[in-house]
């Protein structure tokens, strides 16, 4: 073991240093430390759980990429997807592909004596993936889609059930437009509610039977309007969409689900300016609190420093020896700080404490990413920039003489 690490761990863990004047500094420091690690830890995790949590609800409800015709590029009316290139097969066998799933939708409007609602009627067919959805149901079901017939069975979002007074098995009249044609009158009865706490969702979507789309915009059985694509996970998206264009043939587009809304993860993205911006202060705040303290403990211990340059030691190793003492002090800053932040953080993750106004953070409880590497790099980060942040400081040592440290008192 080198001389300053020993020294330095020597008087750390002196019992001598808690009676000294410096306790109260060094009470502070840790304290600074233990609150820029929460913070951190917290504004990191939730910042980045909420992140993940709006991509996931819009990649879990339409798919993380979407196969549509260019014809029904800027319309909820979709057009037939065009089945020269079209892969499915081969979309289905990429690696990082979960499911495949195929829907078309057009667009309608629901009446009923206490109100009227403009509704995206989503048709889903029988590879639905119900399990998925099922995070978003708060009542009721998904229509059992076989493709046989016609399924009257619907599932609607809590927004338009309250607007329409709907509850489970509830009946109710939706009006479709057809170009020169007569409206379509089609009586649904409600068999789910769901809510995702997206409102361009909520809002407006409805899922039903596939082939009620179909005949509404007379398209022929086993054509769809678009498929979505669920992967494994959501960071993949970017990896995986190249592989997926070229599956699709050159008359469908595919599209992202984190491009779908554009102005959702406009929102989401000032995110990483936050989070950048909190760890920035906390940082500053950490920094100036221990060069504080290591000052300190300089001025307290100059007859210690004129005692080891008469022995001999170099000002390299007495400044390395201040540097390791300061290090070692933040230590428990550290431990209790990632004790108390991930508690905290613990406790909002399984119990959901802290609520949020859906309407405007797009989830309803406070989101949490516990990412290990995350939380590692935060504690390392502060330990290696308070280091680096301490060698300046340090050099103070180099004008303090023997003759008058030892004189000092």
């Amino acid at each position: 073991m080198s001389f300053p690490l020993y020294f330095s761990r020597k008087i750390a863990l002196s019992k001598d240093n808690k009676n000294n004047l410096s306790r109260v500094i060094i009470f502070i420091g840790r304290l600074s430390v233990a609150l820029g690690i929460i913070v951190s830890l917290i504004t990191v995790s939730t910042g980045f759980g909420s992140k993940k949590a709006i991509k996931e609800r819009l990649a879990d409800f339409s798919g993380h990429i979407t196969v549509k015709s260019t014809r029904s590029n800027s319309s909820y009316n979709t057009s037939v997807l065009d089945n020269q290139g079209l892969e499915i097969n081969k979309i289905k066998e990429l690696p990082d592909v979960q499911s495949v799933q195929k829907y078309a939708m057009v667009t309608g409007i629901m009446r009923n004596e206490h109100n009227f609602a403009g509704v995206i009627f989503k048709g889903v067919g029988k590879d639905f993936d119900s399990l998925r959805f099922k995070k978003f149901l708060i009542a009721g079901t998904t229509p059992k889609i076989t493709e046989q017939g016609y399924n009257n069975g619907i599932t609607i979002s809590q927004k338009v059930a309250n607007d329409l007074h709907l509850k489970v098995k509830d009946s109710i009249v939706t009006i479709f437009s057809k170009t020169d044609q007569k409206p379509v009158y089609r009586k649904f009865e409600v068999v789910g509610i769901y809510k995702t706490d997206i409102k361009m969702i909520d809002d407006q979507f409805v899922i039903g039977d596939i082939n009620q789309v179909r005949k509404i915009q007379d398209m022929k059985p086993n054509e769809a309007g678009g498929i979505d694509i669920f992967l494994n996970n959501i960071d993949d998206i970017d990896t995986v969409f190249p592989d997926v264009e070229k599956l699709i043939g050159y008359k469908n587009y595919a599209e992202k689900a984190t491009e779908k809304y554009p102005q959702i993860i406009d929102w989401i993205s000032i995110f990483d300016t936050n989070i950048a911006l909190i760890i920035i202060i906390m940082l500053i705040v950490v920094v100036i609190n221990i060069i504080m303290v290591l000052l300190i403990l300089i001025i307290e211990r100059t007859n210690s420093i004129g005692l080891l340059k008469t022995l001999g030691a170099s000002n390299a190793q007495i400044r390395a020896t201040f540097i390791n003492y300061t290090l070692i002090i933040m230590i428990p800053g550290l431990l209790y700080g990632n004790l108390i932040g991930l508690g905290l953080l613990l406790i909002q993750k399984f119990l959901g404490i802290i609520r949020l106004n859906p309407e405007n953070y797009y989830v309803s409880t406070v989101p949490v990413d516990l990412n290990p590497v995350a939380i590692i790099s935060i504690s390392l980060g502060i330990l290696i920039i308070s280091g680096l942040a301490l060698i300046v400081p340090s050099y103070l040592i180099s004008k303090i003489s023997p003759v008058k440290a030892i004189k000092y008192n």
